[in-house]
């Protein structure tokens, strides 16, 4: 009996040391974060895209957020990793050209969040998370809707050659991989459509060099010019109403831009891809050193159609929605770019 009772005394003991124990320390919530980019804002398309992301989160979760701009300038991008990395806990970066500088802090700063927009980017630590768009799914539906559309006349203006461009703003691997599906999804509809192309060769911030690449594409008998050059691209979009002929924007929504001459976007959705991994950091579930897939299906990339000055025919429109859902099914793989040569 005498046993029974030390026991429980015992027991009791160490549990009520137990309960005057502190719990453990849980993982701290980010407050800051960093939007680090190597262009710069107001293109209606990609770096804006990325920016509504970041704003969403700073709603929601009510933590600090800086943009950074490098402008383009490779002089800026070492700076600007130190800056981000002295002010904040997560770091969403789109590193073209930097990508060895990002490496490098990277695993210097092992304890900060480096989440990789775009391009996969792998450091020694394997800290890096990336974001990989499967940019040819939306590319090779755009590539349809030219298609499509220069193979009927009842379009105004369209004409009778077989022929639509593309203007990308450099030949790197992610504009090359939209051209690569784009070419594709456009001789899927007839294998003697022309593709033409013109590289602005690194200038993303000039639109008059967009206008006028897109304006040379429309006089050698394109009717649909597709832009995959970001604030250049605005260019391209002017001169399709300067010609009143058509243009395909990209990674947001640009149909209104230009109404009437605008007649689908490829859409490439930065911010929704911003809004999940941070969601991830915020409950816990975040793993670093992944890469993470967007095409059609995750919500990434996808066509927009809708305008509201409608120029394309509804049976082009069914035709598109048709081989969207095919690509969403899985009945349709899309080729992906692997390095070919598409610039010829």
């Amino acid at each position: 009996m005498k046993k029974l009772l030390l026991a429980l005394l015992i027991a009791l003991f160490v549990f009520s040391l137990a309960a005057c124990t502190p719990a453990a320390k849980t993982q701290e919530q980010p407050k800051r974060v960093v939007y680090l980019i190597n262009g710069a804002l107001g293109d209606n398309a990609f770096y804006d895209s990325g920016k509504a992301g970041i704003d969403n989160i700073a709603k929601q979760y009510g933590v600090e957020t800086r943009t950074i701009e490098c402008n383009f300038d490779a002089g800026k991008y070492e700076p600007s990793l130190r800056a981000a990395v002295d002010y904040a806990d997560v770091i969403f970066v789109i590193s073209y050209g930097f990508e060895d500088q990002l490496k490098e802090f990277a695993d210097q700063y092992p304890d900060k969040i480096f989440v990789n927009i775009d391009t996969v980017v792998e450091n020694s630590k394997k800290t890096i998370t990336s974001v990989d768009f499967i940019e040819e799914e939306s590319a090779y539906l755009a590539g349809v809707v030219a298609g499509l559309a220069t193979l009927d006349t009842s379009i105004p203006n369209v004409n009778p050659d077989k022929v639509v461009g593309v203007v990308g703003g450099d030949v790197d691997p992610v504009v090359s991989a939209f051209v690569f599906a784009y070419e594709n999804g456009a001789k899927s509809v007839d294998p003697e459509i022309q593709v033409l192309k013109k590289s602005l060769g690194g200038a993303w911030d000039d639109s008059a060099r967009g206008k006028q690449a897109a304006l040379q594409l429309y006089d050698q008998k394109a009717d649909v010019v597709f832009q995959v050059a970001a604030a250049a691209g605005i260019g391209v979009l002017q001169a399709a109403r300067e010609r009143q002929l058509y243009a395909i924007g990209v990674d947001t929504n640009q149909n209104d831009l230009e109404p009437g001459y605008v007649i689908a976007s490829d859409i490439k959705n930065v911010g929704k891809s911003i809004e999940d991994v941070y969601k991830t950091i915020h409950e816990g579930t975040y793993k670093p050193g992944q890469v993470l897939k967007y095409g059609i299906a995750q919500g990434g990339v996808d066509i927009a159609l809708e305008a509201k000055v409608q120029v394309l025919p509804q049976s082009i429109v069914d035709k598109v929605l048709a081989i969207r859902q095919q690509i969403v099914d899985g009945t349709l793989k899309i080729e992906m770019y692997n390095n070919q040569d598409v610039w010829q």
